[in-house]
Formats: C-alpha cells, sequence, structure tokens
C-alpha cells in the first residue's frame, strides 16, 4: 500500500499536556500489525523507485487560521528533493505544543498549516544525495539536526546545530513547501508535518530506528518523552543521591521522573493538579507526589521544602510552561546559608525549564544572584546523532514505561476528539 486514502487511520490518544495535568496526546496508526505493516513496505518499495516523481494526493489535517477548527483535508504532497525523504506516517502524536501552535500562540503564526511533530513513519522515496536510507525503513521526525562538524555540534554545551538551525519558519531550507491544498502552499510544524498520511522532510531531521521497536512508543521518542529524559540524563544531569521536583506529570515530565530514576536520585517529587497521575508517577519511579490543590495556603515551592527538611531539592524540572511555576521552581531549589555577622545565602540548585508558550517571564532576580541556575532545554539536550539512538536502544530493550502514556485512539477523521479527550482526566 502507497496511500492511506480510503483507509480508516487511528490515533492513540498519550499523556502529554502539561499544564492542566489533564494531559493526553494523539497518535495515528494503521489498524494494521506490525507483520502487515512490514509486508506492505516491502511492496511500496518495490514501487517508490518509479512514483518518487509523482505527486501523491493523500489526507492530513490542515488548520486554516488561529484558533480555527481542524479539517482533515486532501492535500498533495510533492516529490522529495535531492536531500529529502517522503515518508508515509504510520503513528503520530498531538503534543502540546501543537495545540500551542494552532491556538496563535507562535512567535510565528502562520496559516494555513499541517501540524504534528512527533511521529513514526516508512521512507517512501528520497531524493539522490540522501545517504543511509532505503525505501521502508522507519524514521522518527526530529525537530534539530547535527552536522557533527561546526562549533555547537563539537561542544558538550549545547545540541543546536549551527548547520542545519533549528526552525520556526515551517518551510524547507530553500524557503519552499513540499506541501499544498488548492493552489495555498502549507506550512510545516518545525521541520515536517506528522498529522498527514504523507510528508517530506530534510534527511538531517530524521532518525532511523530499529523495525524491533514498538511503533508506537518510537512516535513519542521524537519529542515528549525524550525531551523530558533527556533534561534529567543531559541537561542537568541529575547525580546519584540527588533530590529532584517535576512541575507537570505529562510525557515530558514523567520522562524526567523516568531520566531521574535511572541517574539513581534518591528522591523525586512529581507535581500535579490531577490526582490520576499519582499512579502514572509512580510507575516511572516517582517517590513522593504533590497536588498542590490540597494545600490552598502554601506555595508549592513551600510544599516542597518541607518535603526535604527546609532544603529545597538539587533540581527542579518545569514541564508545563507557566511563568508563575518558573518562579517557583527556582525558589523550590536548594540554598546554602552560611552566618558570619550576616546572613548570606549561596544557592547551588538547577532548574531546568522545557514548557512552551510563554513569549516573556519576570524572574525573581535574588535566586539567581545567590547562585541558582536556570537553563532553558529544547529536546532535552540531545544530540539527534550522538544520543538519541542511545534513547532508541533503551527503548527496544523496554527500559522505559512507555505503556503507561497511552490511553485512547481516535480516527484522524475525528482527530477534533482528540483535542477533547485532552479535557478529560483520564
Amino acid at each position: 500500500m502507497t496511500q492511506f486514502k480510503g483507509r480508516e487511520e487511528l490515533y492513540n490518544v498519550q499523556d502529554v499536556k502539561e499544564n492542566t495535568g489533564r494531559v493526553d496526546s494523539s497518535r495515528f496508526r494503521s489498524p494494521s500489525s506490525t507483520l502487515d505493516l512490514l509486508a506492505q513496505h516491502q511492496h511500496s518499495s518495490a514501487m517508490s523507485k518509479s512514483s518518487s516523481s509523482q505527486i501523491i494526493t493523500c489526507k492530513a489535517a490542515v488548520i486554516w487560521g488561529c484558533g480555527e477548527p481542524l479539517k482533515v483535508e486532501e492535500i498533495q504532497i510533492d516529490p522529495p528533493k535531492s536531500t529529502e525523504v517522503r515518508v508515509r506516517m504510520l503513528y503520530a502524536s498531538l503534543c502540546h505544543t501543537d495545540i500551542i501552535r494552532a491556538q496563535g500562540k507562535d512567535p510565528l503564526p502562520l496559516f494555513p498549516r499541517v501540524l504534528g511533530h512527533e511521529g513514526v513513519g516508512a521512507v517512501e522515496s528520497f531524493g539522490d544525495e540522501v545517504d543511509g536510507l532505503e525505501e521502508g525503513d522507519y524514521v522518527i521526525p526530529t525537530m534539530l539536526a547535527e552536522c557533527g562538524a561546526c562549533e555547537n555540534c563539537t561542544s558538550a554545551k549545547t545540541n543546536l546545530c549551527l548547520t542545519y538551525p533549528f526552525s520556526l519558519g515551517g518551510l524547507m531550507s530553500d524557503g519552499t513547501s513540499r506541501m499544498s491544498i488548492k493552489g495555498h502552499k502549507l506550512y510545516n510544524m518545525f521541520s515536517c508535518s506528522t498529522w498527514s498520511e504523507y510528508m517530506v522532510v530534510d534527511s538531517k531531521f530524521v532518525c532511523k530506528i530499529d523495525p524491533s521497536i514498538a511503533l508506537p512508543h518510537a512516535s513519542l521518542l521524537s519529542c515528549g518523552f525524550s525531551t523530558g529524559f533527556g533534561a534529567a540524563w543531559k541537561e542537568a544531569p541529575v547525580k546519584k543521591g540527588s533530590t529532584v521536583a517535576v512541575l507537570g506529570l505529562g510525557a515530558v515530565g514523567l520522562g524526567v521522573t523516568e531520566g531521574a530514576r535511572m541517574q539513581g536520585a534518591a528522591k523525586i517529587i512529581g507535581i500535579d493538579k490531577n490526582i490520576m497521575k499519582k499512579d502514572k508517577g509512580l510507575a516511572f519511579g516517582m517517590t513522593d507526589f504533590i497536588n498542590p490543590d490540597e494545600y490552598p495556603d502554601k506555595s508549592i515551592s513551600q510544599i516542597i521544602k518541607d518535603l526535604t527538611g527546609g532544603m529545597g531539592v538539587d533540581y527542579c524540572f518545569e514541564c508545563v510552561g507557566a511563568e508563575y511555576l518558573i518562579n517557583q521552581a527556582i525558589q523550590a531549589t536548594k540554598e546554602v546559608c552560611v552566618c558570619v555577622c550576616v546572613c548570606v545565602c549561596s544557592g547551588k540548585g538547577k532548574t531546568i525549564v522545557m514548557g512552551g508558550g510563554i513569549k516573556s517571564v519576570k524572574i525573581d532576580y535574588f535566586p539567581l544572584l545567590s547562585g541558582r541556575t536556570l537553563k532553558g532545554s529544547i529536546f532535552g539536550g540531545l544530540k539527534v546523532n550522538s544520543d538519541l539512538p542511545i534513547v532508541l536502544e533503551k527503548c527496544k530493550n523496554k527500559e522505559f514505561h512507555l505503556d503507561e502514556l497511552l490511553t485512547h485512539e481516535v480516527t484522524l477523521d475525528d482527530i477534533e476528539k482528540a483535542f477533547e479527550l485532552l479535557k478529560q482526566p483520564d
């Protein structure tokens, strides 16, 4: 099979919307089994060389303007250019970042647009300058690339490649689009658009995966869970025996929890207003759970300090994207007071922020002046070629509890239902 047209595609809903605690994400898949899909890929591989120069008509979820509903419509997908691959999507996830873009809360609100940046698919065709990929290979899209040679790629301090930069422009590197509808060009979500049956993406922004990895799990690793896991593993990094607080137990927050557990954290405090997240957090390694609504007279930072003997935590991860929580995260980290005539507080806690949707934030200055650290993170600090394969190997070896993230399935034609499911506590 080379097209999904006329077939019923399924979306699986997973936990990801961090800020309310009622967190789900959607993903679509073919109703076929993995073995069926492998057989289909072999067939499509035989056809793709003759079809690689053809325009494909397929279904996609299109949004035409800020706040407008998604419409599943037929769009046209151009062939890939020399460094690009065309991918037949098998699963796609709905991330909170996609919701922000749909609402127009974006530095560049670009429409019409096909959203979706989490997913997994099979290579349908590719350009003549693409190396290391064949038709039928399973790949996941990535927001970032890694050339391995630029100043940033050779540094351990950042994962933002200078040769192939992170882009918010919604177009390919040559400034054009490979998608169109009714004569209008369509914008991507970052480097790709996974809410489409087919998409074109630059080969530098995909990662080949082992076909034995469960496809639903692979979709999660293209953004949300990997972002959280990487933040604990690479960005902090969490040290053995340390204390950790995680604000928001969606896919990113649960990724942090899993990463902190694997790094050997002694105490992992999960904070979420949804009591149903407690069992989720425990499954990923959380040791303590806080529902802030149960402490109306205390700030979140004070509750965390109460759980740590008044000290605060070594690391606090803000996975929501709320201005109030960023300052609470900073205040929740450790400070050490030394009294010599006057009392001087020297902070040593580290706060990592990953939540999106904030354009500006007012930061309490003194906690930073006294030595605490505030650090932003994209994709958890993971480098696509150096680090992501390690994450994928852990997934292959079933070291993660990714089944806990899957809750619902809906069809592509009913993708709006996925947004309704986000409002439900389960």
